[in-house]
């Protein structure tokens, strides 16, 4: 190690003696996504052997790799996990956490859960912080943090050795608390783990090595970043993202989220982009068009872009990469106020010319008589080429020719104009984001992005891309006609939605960033918050509604009600009366549900007593959507994939075969005729079956187990499909 800021160690257990130095034995360690794990894991480790460390863990979605719970799902499971999530640590942490057995000395904090994983953990559920993303480091430093760790990427630019937060540069908030900090005189560290396998972000997400107190680095900490394998996407979801595709306009500002309906926005987006008629015709088979076709014509769109879309969104997902690739994700904003609005105005384009100084001249951008200031300005968005200089007064061309640094005048501004201009607006950025979290496709991409194309992604604070607080008059420039799309539970009939909770007070997973996404549509002037909710849910073969009359937990309160989309529809619930709201909402609803909703409604006097649900609305059926799912897909849309997937052919096949098997085995009637089924299975002919077999260790089977399974396995391909025997 070096004794000047920061340590650099190659060695885990001295990092962290040195760390423990520092801070002393009560630790209160905060880390997002990009946690370092071995840091995390060395401190657990310590303090479970030694009560005298007070270890806080205060973090969010706490994950490992997937684990199998039987023998079979094992045997599907593993080579899976092993070639996906490769040399992926576990977070030690996590398996007594959920068991509830974590030494007294020791508590983990969350401020977003697991999607449903710890509802029946009353240690998790009693030690979570409901609070905004954008508050979380403010929240850390109350509960009092001492530490902050996350893993880093490093890089030599210009000759100088830098570290990019990289995906968890939402954390740059971090920096400035942790320093106040320690001006007050606290203990406290900053400690980074470098990781080659993540991408080297630009732009914001770069740090000064100085960031840091103590920097661990060594090839054998290198590890495969937690990447979630791509989702299926089924017929409902693929027919919501249809729906909210249609309400984003070209030239706009879009936020999306991980999972099977952001990647359906995606694939809709592009569909429209690449395949318009075949898009257009989807959506009138809906019947989106007829219901909703004034509702789109107002805020959204069905042209292929133009302009293009700009993202400002938390979470870099996935599905914007794909809206890159596809020249959907191309408008580019730019970090400064005057030049953004001179960019909204049509007054200064891609393009450089010379009326661009004349138009920042009049802004008050740059002076007319430049100054160093001025020239360094115009070199950093590309308006002079990069190799203009300026000393004493006199600007000197890339080519040598030298000129009064003055506008005003005519002879110097024409030189100006023939030797200095560039060619493009340089310094533009496609999507702002918090942190990203996707596949390892994605990853890859970003690894190996040219350096150009990487320059217009910046991963910046997540209080920048959250909120319009310290940065209004550039946010408000940049999000033009935004549109805020999230995923919620359940919508209540006066346009409250539930999103991250129960009503008995357990909570699902968090708020994120929701809260301010929605009121942020509310205060942009051209801005709109969706809300995706599907229709319904199944529990136990029993179909609930999730439009729902009222709910005891809410995320969204009823006063920022905006637009909601389901499979069946579009619902616009700003500035209506609850008598609209509700019968918008019964419109999108599962018919099944519709009447009984309606009666409620009837019931406490917020519908006309005469009210009737329109015909074309009555008809919301799983059975239509089914159909129209059906001849979507033989257009050759909707496939279960759209963007490629970890999982080969043979595996895709034997996640159904398992999930179907595990149906039956909670049955005693299926599962006798599943064995039924089994036992009239010849194993002559099985080499069509062999693939799934081999994939499943099952090919060769050595015990009478084995080859019952072996045939079980058999007969579910041959009911599934997959196979003819």
């Amino acid at each position: 190690m070096t004794t000047e800021k920061p340590a650099h160690f190659q060695d885990l257990e001295q990092c962290v003696e040195a760390l423990l130095g520092q801070v002393g034995k009560k630790v209160v360690i905060g880390g997002g996504f990009g946690r370092p794990i071995h840091i995390f894991n060395e401190l657990f480790r310590r303090a479970s052997e030694d009560p005298g460390i007070d270890l806080t863990i205060i973090t969010g979605l706490s994950m490992n790799k997937p684990r199998a719970s039987s023998d079979l799902e094992k045997r599907f499971m593993d080579p899976f996990v092993e070639r996906v999530f490769g040399n992926l640590p576990d977070l030690d942490y996590i398996p007594p956490y959920i068991k509830q057995q974590l030494p007294k000395n020791i508590e983990v904090v969350e401020i977003f859960l697991a999607a449903g994983a710890y509802l029946n953990n009353p240690t998790a559920q009693q030690n979570y912080v409901y609070s905004n993303f954008t508050h979380w480091f403010r929240d850390m430093i109350d509960l009092g943090l001492n530490v902050f760790g996350q893993q880093i990427s490093t890089r030599v630019i210009d000759g100088e050795l830098a570290y990019s937060m990289s995906g968890d540069a939402y954390a740059l908030d971090v920096l400035p608390r942790m320093q106040s900090l320690r001006e007050q005189g606290n203990k406290v560290a900053v400690v980074g783990q470098v990781n080659r396998e993540l991408p080297f972000m630009y732009n914001d997400a770069v740090v000064s090595p100085q960031a840091y107190d103590l920097i661990l680095e060594h090839p054998r900490y290198d590890h495969t970043l937690l990447g979630p394998p791509t989702q299926p996407i089924d017929t409902a979801d693929y027919l919501i993202g249809l729906n909210a595709s249609a309400l984003i306009p070209d030239g706009g500002t879009l936020q999306i989220g991980i999972g099977s309906l952001g990647d359906a926005i995606a694939y809709g987006l592009i569909q429209r982009q690449e395949h318009n008629e075949r898009y257009r015709d989807a959506l009138s088979r809906l019947g989106t068009l007829d219901n909703h076709g004034e509702l789109i014509e107002r805020v959204g769109d069905t042209a292929p872009f133009e302009v293009g879309l700009y993202g400002s969104t938390e979470m870099f997902a996935d599905g914007f990469r794909h809206l890159y690739d596809h020249g959907v994700l191309k408008r580019e904003v730019y970090g400064d106020a005057a030049l953004q609005k001179l960019v909204n105005d049509g007054k200064i384009g891609r393009q450089v010319t010379p009326a661009a100084l004349d138009h920042l001249v009049e802004a008050g951008a740059i002076n007319a008589r430049l100054g160093e200031r001025d020239v360094s300005y115009l070199r950093t968005f590309g308006i002079f080429d990069s190799g203009v200089t300026l000393a004493d007064g006199v600007l000197r061309s890339a080519d040598g020719v030298e000129m009064n640094a003055d506008l005003s005048d005519a002879a110097s501004a024409a030189l100006i104009h023939q030797h200095c201009l560039g060619r493009k607006l340089a310094g533009g950025v496609v999507l702002h984001g918090g942190f990203f979290l996707g596949p390892q496709a994605m990853y890859q991409a970003l690894r190996t992005m040219p350096e150009d194309e990487a320059r217009k992604i910046c991963m910046t604070d997540i209080g920048y891309v959250n909120q319009l607080y310290t940065c209004e008059e550039l946010a408000r420039l940049q999000r033009q006609k935004a549109r805020f799309m999230n995923t919620t539970i359940m919508v209540s009939l006066l346009g409250a939605a539930c999103s991250d909770g129960l009503e008995d007070g357990r909570k699902v997973s968090g708020v994120g960033g929701q809260y301010n996404f929605v009121a942020m549509g509310q205060a942009l002037d051209d801005a709109r918050s969706v809300l995706m909710c599907r229709s319904t849910r199944t529990k136990n073969d029993k179909v609930s509604s999730n439009i729902v009359w009222n709910y005891g937990h809410t995320t969204i309160p009823a006063h920022l009600r905006d637009i909601v989309v389901t499979e069946y529809g579009i619902a616009d619930l700003r500035g209506k009366r609850e008598k609209d709201v509700i019968t918008g909402l019964l419109n999108i609803t599962d018919s099944r549900f519709q009447e009984e909703l309606l009666s409620r409604a009837k019931s406490a006097g917020k519908v006309p007593g005469d009210y009737r649900i329109p015909d074309r609305f009555r008809n919301n059926t799983p059975e239509r959507l089914a159909d129209i799912g059906r001849n979507l897909k033989a257009q050759g849309m909707l496939p279960q994939f759209p963007f490629g997937t970890d999982f080969t052919r043979e595996e895709l096949a034997l996640a159904g075969v398992l999930k179907s098997l595990k149906t039956k085995m909670s049955s005693k009637a299926a599962m006798f005729k599943s064995l039924a089924s089994a036992v009239e299975v010849s194993m002559a002919g099985t080499d069509e079956a062999r693939p799934y077999l081999a994939r499943m260790g099952l090919d060769n089977p050595q015990t009478l187990k084995d080859r019952a399974i072996q045939k079980l396995i058999i007969a579910e391909l041959r009911d599934a499909g997959h196979i003819t025997l």
